[in-house]
């Protein structure tokens, strides 16, 4: 775990020293446990991201844009009458637990000087973020209610008392002396770093781990030592925030980790870095959460087109294997005179056998031996007159696939807005009922598509589904732009605004084209690029398909760092 007692106590300073004394202008809950506080502070307006996220809790400054719901949660509401004009008078923490704790100073209804409280609380999926009355210690509200019957400890509800979490009793490593140090350790029990977590406060196994890496061999000596020099960053406030990308995992700190290897970028502010680590985490949390049965619909229609082409591969291949059909008619022809009504089989000799062989015929004891031999023919031809219909159907179903493939990739990438676009086209293409609800259908709209600009300053546009692939490449892209797309990859419709761009501009939009594709984990990804006028749409075509020629194409590795810093 990255954001400890430790970064808390580090986020705790950067924001009071960025927000103390600001006037809170606006309050959005755009997620149902994130809230975001818009403060006005040391003459600049700031956006205070306050999270109860099961897995991505946090409090920080951001820069990341939410796109909020049309009608305000309760919470929100709540939060807009006690705290809107008032003003942040301190961001603390509680002794070196996650949890931060917010003191507004503004009025009540009557004019009155009030204070409010509000308690973020970071605790994994029991996080929760609380406003209290300073003066009566109870509970406003809060964004999730407890009751005595899920917590007996505590009860998180209006009215309620508010009542800390419970305390760990654990030592404070800020004040830890090598006494204190080797007290709390038994080095003959091993696992040092665990020892460590479960005795001072604060500390995750992030940091129990490079205290252990740091002291070498971690005995009597090197232990305390290693342990003091680690706590002297937190001491100081002397911050050095840091990411650290390895093959499997990424993780952050407010200082660097010599125990773990990879790619390591430094940044300017904790919440610069949170807002890099934590970029569309929470989004495609909330993506999976509302895809959830679209994706599974999807999935379920792959996996069945997928075996109608096995079994249409199958029948392909007996009806192009069907020559023997016809033999049978013509042996039984020349053989008529042998055959009797009620036959159930006939032994023929088999002229076309250079070696001058028998065959037997089954036959139906029902016919006749002249409908017999008919009803091989008839087979025969039936069998030859399929191989084109199959052919079709199969072409039709790798289409499909393919189309249900695209689908999967744009969920992927998709925002919460992106998502709902996806299930209206497939309810207009008839895959899925559209739901029953009381409230007005909304007016239609143009899809609203993300846009990006090149170092050399050019606008590109990206789709991401098929609505919005249709739009910008049919109706919004001039004949003269230039399109990319992955080639022969799933992936977004990308649209450089411009008719002669560079090559550096070309580049960084097939860098966009491949990162929003099936190929986003791949290298040396092909992405072919053309002018629009060279992309059609053929008649009858499902969403977000085109054909198109006179394309180069280029290789490109996806980077996301160059993706964020291109984002508009």
């Amino acid at each position: 775990m990255s954001f400890d007692g430790l970064f808390t106590r580090a986020i705790t300073k950067e924001l009071s020293e960025t927000l103390l004394g600001g006037r809170v202008n606006k309050i959005h809950q755009p997620y149902k446990n994130e809230i975001v506080i818009n403060i006005r502070a040391k003459g600049k307006n700031r956006k205070l991201l306050l999270s109860a996220h099961p897995s991505y809790a946090r409090v920080q400054m951001t820069e990341e844009s939410y796109e909020n719901p049309k009608e305000p949660p309760l919470f929100c509401m709540m939060l807009r009458k006690h705290l809107e004009g008032a003003i942040l008078e301190s961001v603390e923490q509680a002794g070196l637990d996650r949890l931060v704790i917010l003191r507004f100073k503004g009025k009540n209804e009557i004019g009155d000087t009030a204070y409010k409280q509000l308690f973020v609380e970071i605790m994994g999926r029991h996080s929760n973020i609380v406003l209290v009355d300073e003066n009566k210690k109870t509970i406003i509200d809060s964004v999730k209610h407890v009751s005595a019957a899920v917590n007996s400890y505590r009860t998180v509800l209006p009215g309620h008392k508010y009542v800390f979490p419970p305390a760990q009793d654990k030592l404070n490593p800020l004040e830890a002396g090598s006494e204190d140090v080797l007290r709390q350790v038994d080095f003959n029990s091993g696992r040092i770093d665990r020892q460590l977590v479960a005795r001072f406060a604060g500390l995750s196994p992030l940091m129990a781990k490079e205290i252990v890496f740091q002291s070498g061999m971690a005995n009597r000596e090197t232990l305390p030592k290693a342990f003091i020099n680690e706590m002297e960053a937190s001491r100081k406030h002397e911050y050095t925030p840091v990411l650290i990308e390895q093959e499997d995992k990424t993780h952050f700190y407010f200082k660097d980790l010599n125990h773990l290897t990879g790619n390591r970028k430094l940044f300017d502010s904790l919440s610069e870095l949170l807002d890099r680590f934590y970029v569309g985490k929470a989004d495609r949390d909330r993506v999976r959460q509302q895809a959830n049965d679209i994706e599974r619909f999807i999935k379920n229609e792959k996996e069945k087109n997928e075996a109608k082409l096995v079994k249409l591969r199958r029948t392909l291949e007996e009806a192009e294997n069907a020559d023997h059909l016809q033999l049978y008619g013509e042996l039984l022809t020349a053989h008529l005179y042998a055959v009797e009504k009620g036959m159930k089989e006939i032994e023929v000799t088999n002229y076309y056998d250079e070696n001058g062989g028998t065959l037997t015929i089954p036959l139906d004891p029902q016919k006749t031996p002249s409908e017999n031999a008919q009803q091989w023919f008839s087979k025969y031809q039936k069998a030859k007159n399929a191989v084109v219909a199959v052919n079709e159907q199969i072409e039709s179903t790798k289409e499909e696939i393919l189309y249900l493939d695209h689908l999967l990739q744009q969920i992927e990438s998709a925002s919460p807005k992106d998502i709902e676009e996806i299930r209206e086209e497939l309810i207009e293409e008839g895959y899925m009922k559209a739901r029953i609800t009381k409230k007005k259908k909304p007016a239609h709209h143009k899809p609203e598509l993300e846009t990006y600009e090149t170092s050399d300053g050019t606008l590109v546009y990206v789709g991401k589904n098929n609505k919005q692939n249709d739009y910008l490449t049919n109706k919004l892209a001039r004949r003269d732009d230039v399109w990319l797309h992955t080639k022969d990859i799933p992936g977004s419709h990308v649209v450089i605004r411009s008719d002669a761009p560079s090559e550096q501009a070309i580049l960084e939009a097939a860098n966009l084209a491949a990162y929003f594709s099936k190929a986003k984990s791949s290298s040396s990804v092909p992405v072919d690029f053309t002018k629009v006028r060279h992309v059609k749409k053929p008649s009858g075509a499902k969403p977000g398909f085109v054909i198109y020629d006179n394309q180069q194409t280029v290789y490109v590795t996806p980077n996301e760092d160059l993706v964020l810093s291109m984002k508009q």
